[in-house]
């Protein structure tokens, strides 16, 4: 178990960081270069009880979790992001090349988008869930991610959090696709496929749970790249 002083100093780099990024928290930085200097570690460390850790830790979490879901969660938070984006599925990736040689890939981009959206508008309503299981974090979970490896944060969100954010999203990635026209646009991409939409097998997907498992991958993956940054700081 690693020594109260270098927890403390962990702790209070990471919610530092977290938090260096709104301008209104400006004087965090003052704090935490007080508290991480060598003179005052052991007197910080002391200060923090166990609950305090955790506690501080949520906290940091929370931030994260708003940050991601910010970025996610807008117009374009998926479409123009290319490390999220949800692609065409894989199974019609033939129909979408064929689409573009004949210069027909209009159809394709807008079933791309139509995707992407509904996932958009479906990503804040993870806000919820994500507080449900930081809040719920022990002392144990927060001194495994302050000690894990680089996404241990994250892998804590989706264990604690996965199977009941999905059961959320479903319905909320279905209403958000009738919103904004995933099935016309899918039902245009076939119509427009020309020969190869008979090669396809319609029923073998289901654009519900496709854009769901999509929105939470990017998800994770952008709360990852946050864990990322601010360890690395």
């Amino acid at each position: 178990m690693n020594h109260p002083t270098l927890i403390a100093k962990r702790l209070t780099v990471l919610i530092a960081l977290m938090l260096a990024s709104y301008t209104c928290h400006a004087d965090w930085r003052d704090w935490l270069k007080q508290l991480t200097t060598d003179e005052n570690a052991s007197q910080a460390a002391t200060a923090l009880a166990d609950s305090e850790v955790a506690d501080g830790l949520r906290a940091a979490l929370s931030e994260g979790v708003r940050t991601a879901v910010g970025q996610l969660g807008k117009k374009d938070g998926f479409l123009a992001n290319a490390n999220v984006q949800i692609p065409v599925p894989k199974h019609l990736q033939g129909i979408e090349q064929g689409l573009r040689k004949i210069g027909q890939g209009h159809y394709a981009d807008s079933f791309i988008a139509s995707l992407n959206r509904a996932a958009e508008g479906a990503v804040p309503h993870a806000a919820d869930v994500f507080a449900g299981a930081i809040s719920r974090m022990t002392l144990d979970d927060a001194r495994a991610v302050l000690q894990g490896a680089p996404d241990a944060a994250t892998q804590y969100l989706r264990r604690s959090s996965h199977d009941e954010l999905r059961g959320r999203f479903a319905p909320l990635v279905d209403s958000a696709m009738a919103d904004v026209g995933v099935t016309n646009a899918y039902q245009s991409l076939l119509k427009n496929a020309g020969p190869l939409a008979a090669l396809i097998n319609t029923d073998q997907l289901n654009l519900t749970n496709y854009v769901t498992e999509g929105a939470l991958d990017g998800l994770y993956s952008v709360i990852a790249a946050e864990e990322k940054r601010i360890r690395e700081n």
